[in-house]
């Protein structure tokens, strides 16, 4: 890491939390995702060399522990309580993109793997009820193999699958990836996109009513933009 040469605590924390890629990093990790492949997954453009050097660094300044994971064979990451400081400030930064850098999605900014990564970490599988229930996510844009992916909702957990995991599916959701991103990211409300026909629903009334829940917006998503006053 660049050192910007000052014993200023400001500096100091800059060393290590504005280097490119660690606010990423820190959020997969306080999201939940504990696995090197999982936490990679969620900076899908990031090399898994550069993602390990990262870890290391993390590591070395106390803000990430590595453990043995339950087979022993790998390794899991988990925020020391250095590391979960820095989660206030990873989400005053999404809140401040919300207010204010909203704009129309890119192309490359079209990312399905990290749409689908952000959702089985931010959604409610226990909005459903304890029971299972399977959602079926059809991103209809997309060609087949990359089409349809289903999310098992049961005691609290849950289980993403890319094939159908039988039993039959409770709740059917279309809608194309842009779409998507923009009721993920806040930008159209849920009711607004299923009103309009961006986004299709086949559920029963329960599930339906229950499905808000269920994405689990977060503050983030439920911040509006910023109102800019025009010249005076």
């Amino acid at each position: 890491m660049k050192s910007y040469g000052q014993f200023c605590p400001i500096a100091k924390a800059a060393e290590i939390f504005c280097e490119r890629w660690t606010a990423l990093v820190i959020r997969n990790l306080g999201a939940g995702a504990q696995r090197f492949s999982d936490i990679h997954r969620g900076v899908p453009h990031m090399s898994a060399t550069l993602l390990t050097q990262r870890l290391r660094q993390l590591e070395a300044e106390g803000l990430v522990e590595r453990r043995r994971s339950g087979t022993g064979k790998s390794w899991t990451y988990h925020l020391t309580d250095a590391g979960a400081e820095f989660l206030p400030l990873v989400g005053a930064l999404g809140i401040w993109g919300q207010r204010w850098t909203r704009r129309e999605l890119a192309e490359g900014e079209l990312d399905l793997g990290l749409l689908i990564w952000g959702l089985e970490y931010s959604v409610d599988p226990a909005a459903f009820g304890p029971e299972r229930h399977v959602l079926r996510l059809d991103v209809s844009d997309q060609p087949d193999h990359k089409r349809f992916y289903w999310f098992v909702c049961e005691g609290g957990n849950l289980d993403l699958c890319v094939a159908d995991p039988g039993g039959g599916t409770d709740l059917f959701l279309e809608a194309t990836l842009a779409d998507l991103i923009r009721v993920y990211r806040g930008d159209v409300s849920l009711a607004a996109a299923i009103d309009d026909g961006r986004m299709t629903v086949d559920a029963a009334p329960k599930l339906m009513r229950r499905l808000k829940s269920w994405f689990n917006f977060d503050t983030m998503a439920k911040t509006p933009p910023a109102e800019v006053s025009g010249d005076t």
